[in-house]
């Protein structure tokens, strides 16, 4: 027989967990508000399968239609397997195609499909609502800063 609602038992309170010296890394920090900035943006955007780098590569493929795979590469600091598995979720979803390079037959010039220059489009504006929304507490000056700060903390190219 089960136990009704009376004869539940009460849990203790969740103990307060000490983060040591987490709070004071930068990478720490880095991350906790990047897992913040990517629900919101996945929240933001209304479409459950279009995460921060699915985004960042449509808005790539379309300001340099033909790029290889391995500039995109570069320019999200993927893995060339990563690129290609993102690359596949994409062209699966017809948002973008993989045509032969032309002075290249062993890359593949990457260019969006009408749908995926439609989804973005459509993107566009919830994304600069969630971009907004996650720098409201900043002023104009504080977030060219912290745009500033941020490039300053990017290796040095090799």
């Amino acid at each position: 027989m089960g136990r009704g609602n009376d004869d539940a038992i009460a849990l203790p309170p969740p103990e307060a967990i000490t983060f040591g010296m987490l709070p004071e890394l930068i990478g720490y920090r880095l991350r906790i508000a990047q897992v913040g900035i990517f629900r919101d943006f996945c929240v933001s955007v209304g479409e459950p399968e279009i995460t921060p780098t699915l985004f960042g590569v449509l808005v790539l493929i379309d300001a340099n239609p033909g790029m290889k795979q391995t500039q995109l590469a570069d320019a999200i600091q993927l893995d060339r397997s990563s690129v290609v598995s993102v690359l596949d979720k994409l062209e699966a979803r017809g948002l973008v195609e993989r045509v032969r390079a032309p002075d290249n037959r062993r890359a593949n010039a990457l260019h969006l499909t009408r749908a995926g220059q439609q989804l973005l489009q459509a993107l566009i504006p919830q994304v600069r609502a969630h971009e907004e929304r996650v720098l409201s507490a900043l002023d104009s000056a504080e977030r060219a800063q912290l745009c500033k700060l941020l490039g300053r903390l990017l290796p040095a190219p090799a």
